[in-house]
């Protein structure tokens, strides 16, 4: 489906009475971390705070990174990970995870963090009833890259996924490293064949995986039932590329929960559909409605590893599908317990699936009225919606950049706060933004849709009776 040359940008649905009213920050493509209301007022603007995501602390903090590293050496590494308050002053910053000397640049310590991080407090980053992210002091769990050989995975030289914990100071603490459990991720040999010829190459090296999301667990009703999969400390992560979403141990690393790469083990799996490209896979935390659940923004597009065939000569990138969903998963009997789909919006399946398709970044996040806030990341939208499936705020980025040269303004990632998070700014006036009928819209100069004059054609015929087709009657 094309899109119009010409739309609104900014909200264009609002009903104080159905959302979580709040503030909403995202990055604004090459711009920086942009916080708005719920009017899509911007409230304020972190100049060049680069978000791999934005997060917005209690307090008027903010974290993000600082400075991209040269595509040609690190693909998607940021320089620094910091936390900035209210006016941009620095009052944290990790850097330390390697110490990079890239051909005609400056030697230099970096983060290389990429996608995700978590800072002790909050398992998951947004906002959950009583569990604040520390501004103060705690650690902070980091997804980052390294590089490296693993010759069971492929020759080329990996471009790999890593979860770092780093206390207050910056000190390293506690590493993983995704390689180490390639036999722990179920490739069949058709899979394991595709990624050794054609491991995801970037010019840093082979993205094989592309990890990105990356969330502790959190107290939750499972591992208080008994399941030591589910134990608060554990770490969920998804690989992009895999269609991999993995629960690790934390104490032991291993690999002790995964949905993915094969969604034909059982009828179960099955009845869930494959799942593709996904982003932001996480527990909702204890607290929030669907508390325990897997919430999943399943991109569709392009992914996963299987044999060469008419869509992939090499046999990356060898499922794919042309539309979106959010996906609630009961973890333990792997039930769709809440869905959002172009279905769901009231749009015609699969002529219309397109209406609600990102197939890239994006997320979802739970609200506490049990509404959920979602980022359709390719086009810039975020929608709310309540449990019931009906939008009650949309806003579409107003603020394009490039990627690859291309004008876009893809939002990353966006994540509603309470206005007490911001102590600085009193709250703002809600005014509702009552949903316009599109056959009734019309630009300024532009006329109506009522024609001046009608005029009846003689000798007219509708369609004929049989079974659908147009029957021409003399």
């Amino acid at each position: 489906m094309g899109h119009p040359s010409v739309h609104p940008t900014g909200v264009t649905i609002y009903n104080p009475e159905k959302c979580f009213n709040g503030y909403t920050i995202f990055p604004a493509n090459e711009h920086g971390a942009t916080l708005i209301d719920m009017n899509g007022g911007v409230v304020s603007f972190w100049k060049d705070l680069q978000g791999f995501p934005s997060k917005l602390l209690k307090g008027g903090y903010v974290m993000g990174s600082l400075g991209e590293r040269t595509m040609l050496c690190g693909f998607q590494d940021q320089l620094d990970l910091v936390q900035v308050d209210w006016d941009g002053n620095i009052v944290w910053k990790f850097d330390r995870l390697e110490y990079i000397e890239d051909p005609g640049e400056e030697p230099q310590w970096m983060a290389r963090q990429h996608h995700d991080y978590q800072r002790e407090g909050n398992p998951v980053g947004y906002y959950v009833p009583g569990m604040e992210c520390q501004t103060d002091s705690g650690n902070t769990l980091i997804l980052c890259h390294r590089n490296l050989y693993n010759h069971k995975i492929t020759d080329k030289k990996l471009h790999d996924d890593t979860i770092v914990e780093v206390d207050w100071q910056g000190n390293i603490v506690w590493e993983w490293a995704l390689n180490e459990h390639f036999d722990e991720l179920g490739f069949n040999n058709a899979a394991k064949s595709a990624l050794f010829r054609d491991p995801n190459m970037t010019a840093a090296g082979a993205d094989w995986m592309h990890v990105n999301s990356m969330s502790t667990l959190g107290p939750n009703k499972f591992y208080d039932a008994g399941d030591e999969r589910f134990h608060p400390d554990n770490i969920i992560i998804d690989g992009r590329e895999t269609n991999i979403i993995a629960i690790i141990a934390k104490e032991t690393g291993k690999i002790v929960w995964k949905l993915g790469p094969n969604y034909d083990e059982n009828e179960q799996i099955r009845k869930i559909g494959v799942i593709i490209g996904q982003h932001h896979a996480h527990m909702i935390p204890a607290g929030l409605p669907g508390a325990g659940n897997i919430l999943i923004f399943d991109n569709g597009g392009w992914a996963g590893y299987d044999n060469p065939s008419q869509i992939t000569a090499t046999g990356n990138k060898a499922v794919r599908r042309d539309y979106s969903r959010v996906l609630e998963i009961d973890p333990t009997t792997m039930e769709i317990v809440w869905q959002f789909s172009p279905a769901e919006m009231g749009h015609g399946m699969p002529f219309h699936a397109s209406h609600f398709y990102s197939p890239f970044i994006s997320s979802a996040q739970r609200l506490p009225n049990g509404n959920t806030l979602i980022t359709e990341g390719s086009d810039g939208r975020l929608i709310e919606v309540t449990s019931e499936h009906e939008v009650v705020w949309e806003y579409i980025s107003p603020y394009w950049g490039s990627e690859g040269g291309i004008p876009i303004n893809m939002i990353y990632r966006a994540y509603r706060y309470p206005y007490d998070y911001v102590p600085q700014l009193a709250k703002p006036e809600e005014v509702a933004i009552e949903r316009i009928d599109n056959k009734d819209y019309r630009l300024p100069g532009a006329k109506g849709k009522e024609p001046q004059r009608t005029v009846e054609v003689a000798g007219t015929k509708g369609y004929g009776e049989s079974a659908g087709f147009c029957v021409q009657k003399e």
